[in-house]
């Protein structure tokens, strides 16, 4: 991952993960693979999930955890569920110092790579439109 210079703060990750995971809960795809893995405990979640982001871009200490472990073994993942977490995190992330936003969607597509290897055993590309619209590209 390159350099960790960045005009990001805690609280700009806070609010980006807040709207993100509104936005994959209220997703038709998403929502449901979500809702079954997480349940009642999304308040948690969202911590992690802050604290995680924040340990990524801003290299604090606060999460430890096993990322790939929890996610294989999500049951129901689709490659096109790829597409749509990716789809949202572009959305999310297009305000962004153009630094920082490079950043968080290598991030993310670095994570989604591992992850969509360990589900279907293919290297896959994320590939974003002009409109900001994420497909895989696999091979």
């Amino acid at each position: 991952m390159s350099e960790k210079h960045t005009t990001l703060t805690r609280q700009q990750l806070h609010d980006l993960v807040h709207a993100f995971y509104a936005d994959v809960r209220a997703d038709t795809a998403l929502g449901p693979v979500f809702d079954a893995a997480i349940g009642e405990h999304w308040a948690h979640h969202l911590e992690r999930m802050v604290e995680f982001w924040s340990h990524v871009m801003l290299d604090t200490r606060g999460f430890s955890g096993n990322v790939y472990g929890k996610h294989m073994a999500l049951e129901g993942v689709e490659p096109a569920h790829f597409e749509r977490w990716m789809t949202h995190w572009h959305h999310h992330t297009r305000h962004f110092a153009p630094d920082d936003r490079q950043r968080l969607r290598q991030a993310a597509q670095t994570i989604g790579r591992s992850l969509f290897l360990g589900f279907f055993n293919r290297s896959a590309a994320f590939i974003a439109d002009d409109d900001g619209r994420v497909v895989v590209a696999t091979s």
